[in-house]
């Protein structure tokens, strides 16, 4: 009789396990990666303008840059919704190129903080029975995270996109377009040499023509003078 109670009961607990694991297991059967843009947007310019527009983004509200590259960046920013709990909001951006244009991916994580009291003790001596050891105050307290999760809410993603828009003019501007490579100029086609005309050849030692004597010119005859009369 026993037996046939114990049976049950361990059915039963088998059964809650069961449903125990499914239940567990439906936030990750809900990750459809579906073809959805909530975490990306295409934007004009380069990575780098699109980063330099993030980060403006983030500075005017109130978020402090942990790390602001020319391909992504990183911020945070705090809250205290009461007075024993604490949360933090991180933003990560991730540039890319596509084509002409940046591909914008961001993704938000929203971490939990609880204030953890840890008392303290002191001894104290009592005649009668000693030390004994009572409770002080919390002067250990600390925050202990209780929570993380990554914010899946489509509204804040849209806002954070449209203010990026708006910054993306400035940060074209302070972010020049990137040098192009200079194009190296054509090689020249090679020059085919000209065949110098071919000349008769000329003998190596040519005699030189006999010189033409000159003749001598005519004795001139001596004039006959009649002697000077006396």
């Amino acid at each position: 009789m026993r037996l046939s109670h114990a049976l049950p009961a361990g059915l039963l607990a088998l059964g809650l396990s069961a449903c125990g694991g499914k239940a567990a297991d439906s936030t990750l059967l809900r990750e459809s990666f579906d073809s959805g843009d909530t975490y990306s947007r295409t934007v004009p310019g380069t990575p780098a303008q699109a980063c330099e527009a993030a980060r403006r983004t983030l500075l005017s509200q109130g978020y402090a840059i942990a790390r602001a590259d020319a391909d992504a960046v990183e911020a945070n920013k705090n809250f205290q919704p009461t007075e024993d709990s604490h949360e933090q909001l991180v933003l990560r951006i991730s540039c890319a190129a596509r084509g002409d244009e940046a591909l914008v991916f961001v993704s938000a994580v929203q971490d939990r903080y609880a204030l953890k009291k840890s008392p303290t003790s002191a001894s104290v001596g009592v005649g009668a029975l000693g030390s004994v050891s009572l409770p002080f105050g919390s002067n250990d307290d600390s925050l202990v995270k209780v929570a993380s999760s990554t914010v899946q809410d489509g509204d804040f993603y849209r806002r954070f996109f449209t203010r990026l828009q708006q910054y993306l003019p400035a940060a074209k501007a302070s972010t020049p377009e990137p040098a192009a490579a200079p194009v190296p100029p054509a090689p020249a086609p090679p020059v085919t040499p000209v065949p110098e005309p071919a000349q008769s050849p000329v003998p190596a030692s040519v005699p030189a023509a006999p010189a033409t004597p000159t003749p001598a010119p005519p004795p001139v005859p001596a004039s006959d003078t009649p002697d000077d009369a006396h």
